[in-house]
């Protein structure tokens, strides 16, 4: 069997068919890959620190862990840059054959942590990451980002259905203009 150098491996050679037999392992992985969805995510690069307990069983090993990293990316409200702390527990078997009642299996005498890693924290991470909860975004004319500018306003317009209204009423449809309807000059003259 061709053996893969993924940072993701873990040896249990000294676990294999022994159950009861217990192990914990310390990994500080530097991610190669993107672990993310389309706005926030653990970079490539970034650390991962896996405290592991892997537990030898009739069906193969019992891998229980904690995994921590920092998850990078915008707030969808304003856009800025934000850092969220990712701690995420796995639990899961890795069987000796395999078999369908069990997801992952034992290859040779490692297993790999990879796809576990990747499925806990991509789903741990937010759809709508913010870099608050009371964020109120950017302004919708202009794009200011309202955290910044609390008191941010613009002057009302009328909306373009209403003109018509406003010109049989009299009044000014844009500031500056006058009240006074079209042709009102002739009938004076």
């Amino acid at each position: 069997m061709e053996k893969t150098s993924s940072p993701y491996l873990i040896n249990v050679r000294d676990l294999i068919h022994r159950p009861g037999e217990q192990r914990e392992r310390d990994l500080e992985i530097t991610t190669p890959d993107e672990l993310a969805n389309a706005v926030i995510g653990v970079r490539a690069g970034e650390p991962i620190s896996v405290k592991a307990t892997l537990e030898s069983l009739h069906d193969g090993i019992l891998v229980s862990a904690e995994v921590d990293s920092t998850a990078r990316g915008e707030c969808v409200r304003c856009l800025i840059d934000i850092s969220q702390e990712v701690e995420v527990d796995i639990q899961e078997v890795f069987a000796y054959s395999v078999d369908e009642a069990f997801d992952y299996e034992v290859q040779g005498d490692h297993v790999n942590l990879e796809p576990v890693i990747r499925d806990a924290v991509v789903l741990s991470l937010p759809f709508q990451p913010v870099c608050q909860p009371d964020c109120p975004g950017l302004c919708p004319q202009c794009g200011v980002r309202l955290l910044d500018e609390p008191g941010h306003k613009h002057e009302e317009q009328t909306d373009p259905r209403w003109s018509a209204l406003a010109a049989l009423a009299g009044e000014p449809q844009n500031p500056g203009e006058t009240g006074t309807k079209p042709g009102a000059e002739t009938e004076e003259r």
